[in-house]
């Protein structure tokens, strides 16, 4: 190899390291809070009788580009994990099938709600509370199961800028997202059916179908989601290097 081309390669292996240095000391970190903003048995029954409004464990994707990674409405659930985590609250298999893929820039579940030693879903009062890190033109997406439900999960219609103008953005995010059913399920009465995850008697024990991704209508309306949810966003410092 001629001394020019070494000089050449070690330039741009140099330039290289350089901007990916910068990139990593642009990045911003994020404390995210879920609160499980209700109080005692909120969901009304056909029954007379009420039910607590459950949240399952929080997925979150750090990603680029402008379509949430996670599902696309309007299309049938693409087999990577969104069944799981809309039944059962499992995010295990979305994480794994999500990491590594395009445009993703992190992604991970966070299952402990705070005052807790163990892992559990999001009952009344509760709250989840943990942190990611982004850079100017990245975004956030969200997932979790409605508890209460065969197939239902929050998750928001586009990605979630976490950057205006390059600051970074701090706030309730919480009307971004709205409640979605996955279409793997026959919807029972939430809160009350007998192959919710809360009452099954195994994983995947209720009527299997295949409808696309879909905005929650029809028979059972449950209560909006600021009454039962808030979901903040908050930058801890503006410039934190990736490790």
């Amino acid at each position: 190899m001629s001394l020019m081309r070494a000089v050449s390669i070690t330039a741009l292996l140099a330039g290289t390291a350089v901007a990916t240095a910068a990139a990593q000391a642009a990045q911003t970190e994020f404390t995210i809070r879920v609160d499980n903003v209700t109080k005692g048995e909120t969901l009304k029954l056909s029954t007379g009788g009420k039910a607590p409004f459950v949240l399952a464990p929080v997925l979150w994707v750090v990603h680029t580009g402008n379509t949430n990674p996670l599902f696309a409405g309007g299309q049938a659930e693409m087999m990577k994990g969104l069944e799981q985590l809309a039944e059962e609250g499992n995010t295990d298999p979305l994480v794994k099938s999500l990491t590594g893929g395009t445009g993703v820039v992190a992604t991970g579940a966070h299952a402990r709600p705070e005052g807790d030693l163990l892992g559990g879903p999001l009952t009344p009062g509760k709250s989840y509370e943990f942190k990611i890190k982004a850079a100017p033109g990245q975004f956030l997406s969200l997932a979790a199961m409605f508890g209460q439900s065969n197939d239902w999960f929050y998750s928001n219609d586009r990605p979630i800028a976490l950057f205006s103008g390059g600051k970074a953005v701090s706030g309730d995010i919480t009307p971004q997202l709205s409640l979605w059913d996955a279409g793997t399920e026959v919807d029972e009465e939430p809160g009350l059916g007998p192959n919710q995850a809360p009452r099954q008697k195994s994983a995947n024990s209720g009527t299997p179908e295949k409808q696309a991704v879909a905005h929650v209508s029809g028979k059972w309306t449950p209560p909006a989601i600021g009454t039962l949810l808030r979901i903040t966003i908050t930058p801890v410092n503006e410039a934190v290097s990736a490790k």
